[in-house]
């Protein structure tokens, strides 16, 4: 009796590992950004300051790990970020990054620069969050938050937040804009490189099989 409990047990599971689940829904925000094929900008308060972060988010045509790669190179930076003069790796300790960035501010009046120390990607809330600090810099406070989240097998959503916290006798409200404008080119070239890149990939994974 107990060996007829555990086959039909064994094939109840067997049966159910068999049928594929049905793929969640996309959220509101990610049928927005699909149908709208550009970014949007929202601020977004932290518990690091009083000063909010500027975001970005976009929808991007790829899988999520090809994205991912873009995301995390973190060296070419300066090449697909228009935002972004400079950008170099100048350290690794274990399973951390440290990035050096330069963003020009205030139509170019001003210039920050900070070393940037990112860590693993880490899953959290269904998205995977990619996370950098400063640990030295011409500003108070640098922090950044990247977000990927697959929609699809093909489509993934990307979200940047960034704070930044001048030393300038700037407005909080002044240096949010200026860093959401700066995320907005982060998505926008992030994306602009993965859909390129996943692009000529499906090109010549085609042209191997005719």
């Amino acid at each position: 009796m107990r060996w007829r409990t555990l086959l039909v047990s064994v094939a109840g599971l067997a049966l159910a590992l068999s049928v594929p689940t049905a793929a969640a829904e996309p959220t509101d925000e990610a049928k927005r950004l699909m149908k709208l094929r550009d970014s949007e900008r929202y601020q977004v308060k932290t518990a690091h300051s009083s000063t909010k972060a500027g975001a970005a988010r976009v929808h991007v045509a790829t899988p999520k790990s090809e994205l991912r790669k873009v995301v995390t190179d973190f060296k070419n930076y300066s090449k697909f970020i228009g935002k972004f003069d400079k950008s170099k790796v100048v350290g690794r300790d274990g399973k951390n990054t440290d990035v050096y960035l330069q963003v020009p501010i205030l139509k170019g009046a001003a210039k920050v620069w900070a070393v940037v120390r990112f860590g693993p990607i880490k899953s959290v809330d269904g998205e995977e969050v990619l996370e950098g600090h400063m640990i030295k810099g011409n500003v108070s406070r640098l922090d950044a938050w990247w977000r990927i989240k697959e929609i699809d097998d093909e489509n993934t959503q990307l979200n940047l937040e960034l704070l930044i916290v001048s030393k300038l006798p700037v407005p909080g409200s002044v240096v949010t804009g200026e860093a959401s404008y700066a995320a907005d080119e982060a998505v926008i070239g992030s994306r602009d490189r993965s859909e390129k890149i996943w692009a000529a990939k499906k090109k010549k994974q085609k042209s191997a099989k005719q």
